[in-house]
Parts: C-alpha cells; structure tokens; sequence
C-alpha cells in the first residue's frame, strides 16, 4: 500500500511528464497535510534525482505579504533547484517545456559557506553569501489552472519551473537590500517594479527562515549553492517569442527568451 505521499508525488511526477496538469492534491486527498506534502515534494525530486539531475539550491516561495493573504497562510514555503532547471544567462527556452509558466524577478544569493540552522542568524547569513545577483525565476504548476493552496504548491515543489542568474553581481556588504530596487521587462517594456523590502521585510531574512526550515529536515545549505529569496513583484505569463529581463541595482541583469 502507497503512502498520501507516495500517491501524490506519482500524479505530479506524470503531469510534469505528460505536460497535462492535474486537480489540486489537496482536493483529490483531503487528508494531505503539511508533512505529507514535503514528503510528496522530495519524492518528486528524488525521481529526477534518480534520472541523473542534482541539487543546485533551493527556493523561496509565498514571501510577500499579498501571497500570503491570498492564500490564508502566515508562513513562506521552500523548493529544490535541480541542475535540469538551470538555464543559462541569455539562452533559449521552448516554451512547450512548461505547462503553464510566469516569470518572477528575484535576488540570487550564492553561498560561499555553509549554512545550518536552527539558530541561524542574519550575520551567519551574511557571512556565508559570496554574492547577490539579479535573478528569474520561471514557476509552473503542474495543477489545473493554479488552482493551488499552500499543500497543492508544496507538494508541486514550491511551483518551480526554471531559473537563471545574472553573470555577475555584488556582495552583500555593498547593498542595501531592502532598498534595492527591482525591475522586470518583457520585450523592452517595462511591466513590474519592486523594492527587496517586499521579500519579508529583507531578502537576508528569507535565507534565515530557509535555513531553519530546512533543518526540520535534519538538511541545510552547501557551499556553491544558489538560493532565490522570493519574488519583490507578481509574477507575470509569458509567451513563445517574449524576452524577460530581470535586473536590480548593481546586481546585474539575468534574461532569457522563450521560443
């Protein structure tokens, strides 16, 4: 007999290969909770794992206080970034990869150090950042219509899809993060804008509740990982043809084209 996990990693795990999204696990296994949807998302992981992919990071969902309240929580999420993710500065993408993407403009942190909690601290955080760069995150979900609740995007590993991070950025001790300004254009125009203060009041922050949630699951951050804190703007549908730009003050500008 499968486990609620079990069962709800396997229907997200053909949605994401066939393309066709399914109703909210949540709905079709009323019993899902919490635990049971982290354990669905790290058995959809441990599939691609499996099939050669690895771990490059994490990130950072349901950060902003509208997300939040939208969907009735008061905490944020957490997902893997897996090699088979990762897009490179500027390259294509099909736009048939996905099922049904948007883009979010987020600040990358790149671990120079490690990071395990509980207990972590802001300065720990700080310590350990090599740098920050602009970054894009593509989410998709694998549920009919984002028609999702926190249990439904958990188990779908936190609606991750792709990401890319600028070439280049700053370290942490020459920006004010919650100042910073970000800005998010597709197609030249610019269509979002946002300060890092939306990111839980400061991006470092996120790193702290990540690091502690992580250790929950007797887990933490590696040197030469990639964390994305979370999205300072809505995120916005993209189409074959467009071209989506990411920057933030200093820190660079991540792009990438959908064909």
């Amino acid at each position: 007999m499968t486990s609620v996990a079990d069962d709800v990693a396997a229907a997200l795990t053909e949605a994401a290969r066939s393309r066709r999204p399914v109703p909210p696990p949540a709905r079709t296994w009323p019993a899902l909770t919490l635990a049971d949807a982290y354990a669905a998302q790290l058995a959809t992981v441990g599939h691609r794992l499996a099939a050669g992919a690895t771990v490059r990071g994490r990130k950072i969902g349901l950060t902003s206080d509208a997300m939040q309240r939208l969907l009735g929580i008061d905490t944020p999420d957490f997902g893997h970034l897996l090699s088979d993710m990762q897009i490179t500065d500027g390259a294509s993408v099909p736009i048939d990869r996905f099922i049904a993407p948007r883009a979010e403009i987020e600040v990358a942190f790149l671990m120079g150090g490690p990071l395990r909690g509980p207990g972590v601290t802001a300065a720990e955080v700080r310590a350990a950042t090599t740098e920050v760069r602009a970054a894009i995150e593509i989410i998709d979900s694998r549920v009919e219509d984002w028609r999702i609740g926190l249990l439904d995007t958990v188990a779908d590993n936190a609606s991750s899809g792709a990401y890319v991070v600028a070439g280049s950025g700053r370290t942490l001790d020459a920006v004010d993060l919650p100042a910073i300004a970000g800005e998010m254009r597709i197609n030249g125009s610019v269509v979002a804008t946002g300060r890092g203060a939306a990111v839980l009041g400061d991006p470092v922050q996120a790193v702290v509740w990540l690091v502690e949630a992580l250790a929950q699951f007797g887990e933490g951050l590696r040197p030469g990982e990639v964390v994305l804190s979370g999205a300072c703007t809505t995120a916005l549908p993209v189409s074959a043809g467009d071209v989506v730009e990411a920057s933030f003050d200093g820190l660079g500008t991540a792009t990438v084209r959908f064909a």
